[in-house]
Order: structure tokens, then C-alpha cells, then sequence
């Protein structure tokens, strides 16, 4: 299903009295507001193929009607929220949840779309049909060779299909870990783990990267192979200059100071992307924003402060990417949520005076750095996300255009009401 352009230009000529006027306020007030309003326009989030659908949980889950039935449908999806916002304009694609079974058709299907291929995505965290060698005691850490090998082979093969497609980057999670003392030997696991992905980066071509991401629990409750940053920074020392650290919002147990970590790994050059998402008490994978609004701030405050001082350029150098589960909300809303939350964390995060706070920090004045921050964060930066889809050619209300457009009736029409997507 596609929004014709005509119906988002009608939408925005109906608001953009409105929107011209709050707009002026705003950008009287910020300086250099255009310089702003480029870094949002050039600012995208790939949308994962695996969170078209509805989610679930270990006790069930509820499909909403109109879900992707293939990959084909899956990218049209992805073009819809990336017409209307302007700002979704990659796909992220899990292997095997996901096969491009013709790569040429796929990559003409998703420039059709505005879409270009992120990361790629392996699995060797649940068995597949078919599958010769089983994932239940582990992967890459298994003390069985060849099921090691098994693993490797089939992130090499992922590569494969992202060199077809024209991604440039390989996500590695491993579910791999133990759930009870004394079931594995942890310098072993570790060894074993190191291996095999030494094997899978030797396959890497060339400008390719390498995420190595982590969880600090779940499947496996006593330990992960890799449970946390400093595992997986470990992990990509020793690997090389193309390995780097994937930060996922949901994998850190409560309360961590995850803007520090980010911090730390962009100064080691060890940050590689994010999966961004949102939780009340663990990996919970809600939307993006919906929980800890401040934090996704904080933690975009350190990005931008750490990826200035590099040189980096914040659209292309680091992978930006959701990874949600929308258990009881339609997936493309949520998403529209999620990209939408993501932006305005960025928006406020480019608003904070980087030399007035670099001088307070440096003069102890703790009460000013405080309001620096706050004063940035509670800047209602709205109608400068709306401003920039605009210039971009997106809705100025995303959300309400797909809702006066009946989209998710439209796609229960097409694929009927009881279709369900791949993935969790």
C-alpha cells in the first residue's frame, strides 16, 4: 500500500498556518536554527524487519490483521512510514527470518521505496526447521566444534546476502550463556566465542563492520556469553578495527548509566550503533521514549558531545536502528512513535550550548550544567521535527495522516485479518 502524495500535501496545507507560526517562535530563539533543521533532515533510523508485526510474549500473542506476509510486503511497509515521516529510510533484515530469496528484486524493491539495507542480522539464538545441529546449549560458545561451526557458517552466509543487497555491517547477538552454576567453564566459553566470531571477521569484505552487542540476561539467567559493554568491548579489541560495540537500549540491567557507557565506547572508537527502545523493568522493548524520555536525552547529549569532537557525521557514522516489540499496538503506529521520540531527543540535544556547558563543567558549577541540560530537554522542539520532515517531503502529523488514511483497514483488506509477520 502506498500514501499518495497529494493526500500528506493536503494534510500539511491544513496545518501549516499553525505550524508557520509556532515555527517562527521557536527558530527566533535558537541560533544557527537551519544548521539544525539540516542535521534532522539528514538523521535516519532504520526500521528492523522483524517489528512489521505484532509482538508476543512467552504466553502468547494477538495479531493485529494486515501483518506482512514476505519480505516484499515488509519493505512496502517500511516505504509507507518512511513517506509520511521521512526519516525511516533503511531497512535492517533478519536472516533466515527474512531471506532474500531474489537480492536483485529486493534491492530494486526497496530503492523504489527510498530505502537502502542496514545491518544485517544473524540468528543462532533458537533452532530452525530443518537445522542439522541444535542452539540449546549455545552457538559460537557451544563445546561442541561443530556446532561452532555450524554458527559460523551461517553468519558468513548472512554476510553473503548483505553483500547482494548492499549492506555494509553485521549484527552478531548471542543468546549464548548458562542458567545454572558449574553448567559451563567460563574462560572456555569465552575462548570458544572469541574464535568463532575471529572467523566470521576474517570473512568480513572490506568497509564492512562487525556489532558485537550484548545483554546482561535472558535466555540464560546465571551468565551470557556476552553480558555487558565490557564483555563485548573485550570482544572487539581483540577482534580488530572493523568489530565494534552495538548498545541496545533494553540490555542493561536497572538503573545503569548507559549515556556514560556510550560516552566511554565512543572514546575507545568502539561505538558502532544502537537499537533503540524503551523499558520499565528490563527488556521490556517498548516504544522508543514512552518510559525514559530524559535518559534517551542524556544519552544523545553524550552522543553528540563525543561524535563533535571526533568529526564524526551523525547520520551515516554510527547504525541507528529500532528493535520493539508492539504487543498490544499496531506495529506501524508504534514505529511512527518510536522515530518520531528519537528525533525530538535528537532535536533537544543539538539545542544544548556545547561551550557554556564545557565551562561550567570545568568551573564545577554544578547547578548551571544542571539547568543547561534541563533548559534543552524541556524545550518543546515538536514543530522543529515537523519543520524539517516538511522541508523533507513527509507529513506534518505522520500519525494522523496514517490513521485518516484507514492504513491498517487497508492493509487487513489486502492481506486479510489473520496474516501474521516473521520474527518474535
Amino acid at each position: 500500500m502506498r500514501i499518495e502524495k497529494h493526500k500528506i500535501e493536503a494534510q500539511n496545507n491544513s496545518l501549516i498556518k499553525e505550524h508557520k507560526r509556532k515555527f517562527d517562535f521557536i527558530a527566533a530563539e535558537i541560533n544557527d536554527v537551519e544548521s539544525v533543521l539540516q542535521k534532522l533532515i539528514a538523521f535516519q533510523i532504520a526500521i528492523p524487519s522483524w517489528a512489521l508485526g505484532t509482538g508476543g510474549t512467552r504466553f502468547g500473542r494477538f495479531p493485529g490483521g494486515g501483518e506482512p506476509r514476505s519480505l516484499e510486503e515488509k519493505i512496502s511497509d517500511i516505504g509507507l512510514l518512511h513517506a509520511l515521516n521521512k526519516s525511516s529510510g533503511a531497512i535492517s533484515l533478519h536472516i533466515p527470518w527474512d531471506l532474500p530469496e531474489n537480492a536483485a528484486n529486493i534491492k530494486a524493491l526497496a530503492a523504489q521505496n527510498g530505502l537502502k539495507f542496514d545491518a544485517m542480522n544473524s540468528n543462532t539464538f533458537q533452532d530452525q526447521a530443518n537445522q542439522k545441529l541444535s542452539y540449546k546449549f549455545g552457538s559460537m560458545q557451544h563445546t561442541d566444534k561443530s556446532v561452532r561451526k555450524q554458527a559460523i557458517e551461517h553468519n558468513i552466509e548472512v554476510i553473503k546476502h548483505g553483500v547482494e543487497l548492499g549492506s555494509q555491517s553485521l549484527t552478531v547477538w548471542l543468546s549464548d550463556g548458562s542458567s545454572y552454576p558449574g553448567q559451563l567453564n567460563f574462560r572456555k566459553a569465552f575462548q570458544n566465542t572469541l574464535e568463532s566470531l575471529q572467523e566470521v571477521y576474517a570473512a568480513l569484505p572490506d568497509k564492512w563492520k562487525m556489532f558485537i552487542e550484548y545483554k546482561a540476561y535472558e535466555p540464560n539467567f546465571y551468565s551470557m556469553s556476552v553480558g555487558d559493554w565490557g564483555q563485548s568491548l573485550l570482544y572487539t579489541s581483540k577482534l580488530g578495527n572493523k568489530a565494534y560495540t552495538l548498545v541496545d537500549l533494553g540490555h542493561h540491567l536497572p538503573n545503569v548509566n548507559i549515556e556514560q557507557i556510550v560516552s566511554l565506547l565512543l572514546m575507545e572508537h568502539k561505538l558502532g550503533g544502537f537499537h533503540f527502545n524503551d523499558s520499565k523493568y528490563g527488556d521490556d522493548d517498548l516504544t522508543v521514549g514512552s518510559m525514559k524520555p530524559y535518559q534517551l536525552f542524556l544519552i544523545f547529549n553524550e552522543l553528540i558531545d563525543g561524535m563533535d569532537e571526533r568529526g564524526m557525521n551523525h547520520a551515516s557514522d554510527l547504525a541507528w536502528m529500532i528493535d520493539a516489540s508492539h504487543n498490544v499496538k499496531d506495529p506501524l503506529e508504534d514505529l511512527l512513535q518510536s522515530v518520531e521520540a528519537i528525533m525530538l531527543s535528537y532535536a533537544q540535544a543539538l539545542l544544548v550550548d556545547r561551550k557554556k556547558l564545557s565551562d561550567t563543567q570545568n568551573n564545577n558549577d554544578v547547578v548551571t550544567a544542571q539547568e543547561l541540560l534541563q533548559n534543552a530537554f524541556r524545550t518543546d522542539v515538536r514543530v522543529l521535527v515537523a519543520e524539517a520532515r516538511l522541508r523533507a517531503g513527509g507529513a506534518l502529523n505522520p500519525l494522523e495522516v496514517y490513521r485518516n488514511e484507514k492504513v491498517r483497514e487497508q492493509l487487513k483488506k489486502e492481506r486479510g485479518s489473520k496474516s501474521v509477520a516473521t520474527g518474535l
